[in-house]
């Protein structure tokens, strides 16, 4: 059976498209798969400007909506990565295996750190060698498949890479992984911006709807979503990015294909209308669940704390063999 591993990294609150990109995948198919891992990443939320204490809170939101959503910790292994020491050894053991050109080549960093540059910030040494950090939350686990958006596509490619190089050089110790793209709603756009991609570290949130917006919020944000010049409804990535969002969001809630539906509506109106009350439904089973768990602390505590003993129970022998394998003395 082939192992799965997917984090999610706790920079902002959870999105819908989080959830109909990444997180309905993992409840109803990968988490069904032996051995299969999800993980709050919340070491990569170190590598730009942070609030610890808010951290800490996301971290804790996020574990609890993954269970909300569905994922079941009798089926999966739901950790918190900083609770697993593997992920931090295996990484330098990595960030020794890349080279900098390698990194400096990963678009995000190039995109970030020309940011930085341009409003004045410095740029952390962690922006850069983070890919190293996703590497080995992937090869700890002998991981077959990492689903993934498109835009960390990159990174599994990179990941690749220093798997078949270690295991040349020193032996072999890694399976090499593949990313999987998810086949409906991989990629959400911002309702306000339908080119970008509704992100949860965004600093202005009027075109994302956070997976615990009440009803009335979603509503809000999807009827003033920006739609295209025209009055058709016509399903174009191109030349009605507008519209095509909404149909892909309501395709992704209601399971049919977009193109159909964009021939059922005359009106930018109506569509948005249907759009909001489908989202609305599909959110309101995980907002409900969510708080009955966020109201039993305890339990997400128990949960998270067997998911890291598991989770290091698979790392540690493949993390101790790359030590060995790379000229290290056994402790």
């Amino acid at each position: 059976m082939k192992r799965i591993f997917s984090g999610i990294k706790p920079t902002g609150h959870l999105t819908l498209g989080n959830y109909l990109g990444a997180m309905r995948r993992w409840v109803e198919v990968d988490q069904h798969r032996s051995g299969s891992l999800f993980s709050v990443v919340d070491l990569h939320a170190l590598t730009i400007e942070h609030d610890p204490a808010r951290v800490r809170r996301l971290s804790r939101q996020a574990a609890t909506l993954l269970l909300a959503a569905g994922l079941d910790p009798e089926l999966c292994t739901l950790f918190v990565q900083s609770h697993v020491d593997e992920h931090a050894r295996l990484s330098y053991i990595l960030e020794c295996t890349a080279t900098d050109g390698e990194l400096r080549r990963m678009i995000q960093y190039k995109e970030k750190s020309a940011r930085a540059r341009e409003s004045g910030q410095s740029v952390r040494l962690s922006l850069l060698t983070y890919p190293a950090l996703m590497a080995a939350d992937i090869l700890a686990y002998r991981t077959d498949e990492v689903p993934v958006g498109e835009d960390q596509t990159q990174h599994v490619e990179l990941t690749r890479d220093l798997a078949v190089r270690f295991n040349q050089r020193y032996g072999h110790t890694f399976t090499v992984p593949r990313a999987t793209h998810p086949p409906v709603a991989a990629r959400v756009m911002d309702l306000q911006d339908p080119t970008s991609k509704m992100g949860k570290s965004h600093e202005a949130g009027a075109g994302i709807v956070y997976l615990l917006d009440e009803a009335d919020v979603v509503r809000k944000k999807v009827m003033r979503a920006v739609t295209d010049s025209g009055r058709d409804v016509a399903y174009d990535r191109e030349e009605r990015p507008g519209v095509t969002n909404l149909l892909e969001i309501m395709a992704a809630c209601t399971g049919r294909d977009p193109r159909e539906l964009a021939g059922e509506y005359g009106s930018y109106g109506a569509l948005k209308k249907d759009v909001a009350d489908a989202v609305v439904e599909v959110l309101r089973p995980v907002r409900v669940r969510h708080a009955e768990l966020a109201a039993d602390p305890a339990y997400i505590d128990e949960v998270l704390r067997k998911g890291a003993d598991r989770a290091r129970g698979m790392a540690r022998p493949t993390v101790d063999a790359a030590y060995r394998a790379i000229g290290l003395l056994p402790a």
